[in-house]
């Protein structure tokens, strides 16, 4: 297989595939546990963090573009991943009740940080198919959130790589996939409580993997431009997969599971992000 082909392959399976399967996972359960999500996740984000800090940046600063270029790439990552994810909040928040003045300014469930929430509000409102078809977009727009720039960043540790599959794209694949099985869970749930047939559910949740592809192509392609191209590839990614483990996957895993074994968990992660990286 050539360069393209595998990379496709890589993010296939990190993305879709881990979508899918929690999606099957979802619709034979119908439920979560909330302590082993969030365990799951702050580990998750534990090792996303090592290979951000201590691979993907230091890649970045070694392309030779300047460290100020690295920074504002990583700033500009940050800047328009929280800007997206404001704007999406704006929107959807006011629609679900429990949402007020006096909840978390964060997502302190896995179906809010993916609006699955909003999704389930219009099927118990038996919205018409209108408002369901627009509920759903604003659901895989915010997946796309977090997809896009996760599969930059295995894109572009493919080009910082020649093209091969470096330990840190094959690391990154592989949290990323088990990462999205309990958000595909948190997908599929809803659409079934909703009275979508299962198969259905588990089709639709899996293809809200896809944008994790389109990441990895992207981030790829930039990073072929040449070192600036790779700088903003990198940093880009980087800054939003910063904001998302810091912004919203750490404080959402306290969130849902009120203990210090999520801090624990997420240490664990960071730990064995430096053992596998070096």
């Amino acid at each position: 297989m050539n360069v393209i082909e595998t990379l496709i392959l890589t993010t296939f399976l990190a993305g879709v595939a881990g979508t899918g399967l929690g999606g099957l996972v979802g619709a034979m359960l119908q439920k979560d546990s909330k302590r082993t999500v969030s365990l799951l996740l702050s580990f998750a984000g534990g090792v996303m963090l090592s290979v951000v800090c201590f691979d993907l940046v230091t890649e970045a600063i070694e392309a030779n573009s300047g460290v100020w270029f690295v920074v504002a790439s990583i700033a500009f990552g940050v800047a328009v991943t929280y800007f997206l994810n404001f704007l999406i909040d704006r929107k959807t928040n006011p629609e679900v009740a429990h949402i007020d003045e006096n909840h978390p300014k964060t997502a302190d469930d896995l179906d809010e940080l993916i609006h699955s929430d909003h999704l389930e509000h219009h099927y118990a409102m038996k919205d018409s198919k209108l408002g369901l078809f627009v509920a759903g977009v604003v659901m895989a727009s915010a997946i796309a959130l977090h997809n896009v720039p996760e599969g930059m960043t295995i894109g572009a540790s493919y080009a910082s790589n020649d093209g091969m599959l470096g330990t840190s794209a094959l690391v990154l694949a592989v949290i990323i996939g088990l990462h999205n099985i309990p958000e595909g869970m948190a997908v599929s749930v809803p659409l079934i409580s909703g009275g979508m047939a299962k198969w259905k559910a588990v089709l639709i949740t899996a293809s809200s993997g896809i944008p994790t592809i389109l990441g990895a192509l992207l981030g790829y392609m930039l990073g072929e431009i040449g070192p600036m191209g790779l700088t903003l590839s990198l940093g880009f990614a980087s800054g939003a997969m910063l904001y998302v483990v810091f912004g919203e996957i750490l404080p959402q895993s306290i969130l849902m599971y009120h203990s210090k074994l999520p801090a624990f968990s997420a240490i664990i992660g960071i730990l064995a992000g430096i053992l596998i990286i070096f």
